[in-house]
């Protein structure tokens, strides 16, 4: 897999995951679930670096 995230988006994604995450376990639910899902995608996305709808789409934010 090659990096296709910017260390800004890369950020921004760590961040956005730990909140869903921490929204998921307060709200419980089915919307918890969807939330904690979606948030586990941005965080390991995040930390990996690399993004499949990214890859899909041809899109890079990491400078070359």
């Amino acid at each position: 897999m090659k990096v296709n995230e910017s260390s800004t988006d890369r950020y921004l994604r760590i961040a956005l995951g730990l909140v869903l995450f921490g929204l998921a376990i307060m709200v419980g639910h089915t919307l918890g679930i969807v939330l904690g899902v979606v948030g586990v995608v941005a965080l390991v996305t995040g930390v990996v670096g690399f993004c499949p709808l990214y890859k899909v789409l041809g899109i890079s934010t990491c400078p070359r």
